[in-house]
């Protein structure tokens, strides 16, 4: 019987750059096609509405979609969300920026492209909240509904007519659902 050896976050930190992006689940390396347009727009809308709300009230930090956080080791688990927002409490320190954030976001969003399958954004999901993400939007652009998790797991589909709330993690923030698809 062959073995696969498993990939490290210290070896998909080592891989060649190329015009691909890669999540690392459980060692198993995944590619990732580039962003269509209207998956980048969203991405950034929502990240841009969360970064300003975090700058003004100081609450910590929103790194770009390209980022990387070590969700966990031995298989490890690395992801990018397309947005993710950390409190200031928990940003890493100067000197452990220049490599994968070894943390969980507090705040993850998943913007689903037209090629996910909805069992892999579940999965992805389950990883972020198993990591100890509080708070993951998953937004849906083919039906403009984002859904929300929380650690216990339930899920709350919201449409066009709420309006997002940052709970906890983001207090006091709020967004209409349909300034995200505007």
């Amino acid at each position: 019987m062959a073995t696969t050896k498993l990939m490290t976050a210290e070896d998909l930190w080592r891989l060649d750059d190329d015009e691909h992006r890669y999540d690392l689940i459980r060692g198993e390396l995944i590619r990732m096609s580039p962003a269509n347009y209207r998956h980048g727009i969203l991405g950034m809308r929502i990240a841009r509405k969360i970064a300003d709300y975090a700058d003004v009230h100081e609450l910590g930090e929103v790194p770009s979609s390209k980022t990387g956080f070590i969700l966990a080791r031995d298989p490890d688990v690395v992801l990018a969300p397309d947005a993710a927002f950390v409190r200031l409490d928990r940003v890493p320190p100067r000197d452990q920026q220049n490599r994968f954030a070894q943390l969980a976001p507090d705040l993850v969003v998943e913007v689903v492209s037209p090629s996910d399958l909805s069992r892999d954004v579940h999965a992805k999901v389950m990883e972020y909240l198993t990591a100890g993400v509080k708070l993951v939007w998953v937004v849906e652009p083919r039906s403009e509904d984002v859904t929300v998790y929380t650690p216990d797991r339930t899920a709350r589909v919201l449409s066009t007519a709420d309006v997002l709330d940052g709970g906890d993690v983001l207090p006091g923030f709020k967004l209409p659902i349909a300034d995200i698809f505007k």
